[in-house]
């Protein structure tokens, strides 16, 4: 029989986990974070739970007097002095607790928070239009391209630049831009790059960890000169 992890619900099962508890602490008890003397009195808590319960279920024995005998035994086992909410609650707490410890118990294991995967594909970049120095930009999710929000876990997007006649392979010679947590927005041109110079946009997500995807396909612009139509690709971004 499969036993659920602590409380169970059904009393076959609680019992059945109680004897498995019982043997695994009484065996080791400073393994879980108890002692000797403790592991010893919750033995006799199951023994007594144990008796009851099958003199409650025999059809010989079973009587009023005798369901009543198991019910006290199993308030007992569950919730009197030694019980096992009581011990469950000290392995729990216990500091080396951890959860191989908690399965050799069969106790329930915490819920930890899913954890943020790193972002795999690099975002689809499109610069949508430019008036002066300001371009609009638009992020893709590269796996769907028809979504309009973000990847799953991606918390934003870094943009970075470069002036010059071709995309560089040298990702320390990007510059960064901005980061933005939109897919479509804004993004200015620094001042200092002069009218009529070619200038390359990439972008990288990021997730709350700040861990990046691979970079986006380039795309160029002319400052002042409307939307160039060159793309260029990128291995990595610093």
């Amino acid at each position: 029989m499969a036993i659920p992890p602590f409380p169970q619900k059904k009393e076959a099962q609680l019992l059945a986990w109680s004897a498995q508890f019982s043997a695994q602490i009484t065996a080791t008890p400073t393994a879980y974070g108890l002692v000797a003397g403790q592991a010893t009195a919750y033995a006799a808590l199951h023994s007594a739970f144990a008796t009851a319960y099958a003199a409650a279920n025999d059809s010989n024995t079973n009587s009023k007097q005798a369901i009543i005998a198991k019910n006290t035994a199993k308030e007992n086992l569950l919730n009197g002095p030694g019980g096992a909410w009581a011990l469950v609650d000290v392995c729990q707490s216990w500091p080396s607790m951890n959860d191989d410890l908690r399965g050799e118990l069969n106790l329930q294991i915490p819920n930890g928070p899913t954890p943020i995967p790193v972002p795999e594909q690099p975002p689809l970049l499109s610069i949508m239009s430019t008036s002066g120095r300001t371009m609009t930009l638009r992020l893709r999710d590269k796996s769907n391209a028809d979504r309009r929000g973000k990847p799953d876990g991606v918390q934003g997007a870094t943009v970075l630049y470069y002036v010059g006649a071709d995309s560089p392979a040298d990702p320390s010679q990007w510059m960064f831009l901005l980061n933005e947590s939109r897919t479509q927005f804004f993004a200015e041109i620094p001042p200092a790059v002069p009218a009529g110079a070619k200038v390359w946009i990439t972008a990288f997500w990021f997730n709350n960890r700040k861990q990046s995807s691979p970079v986006a396909s380039a795309e160029s612009v002319r400052v002042d000169d409307g939307i160039g139509n060159e793309a260029a690709p990128l291995a990595a971004a610093a």
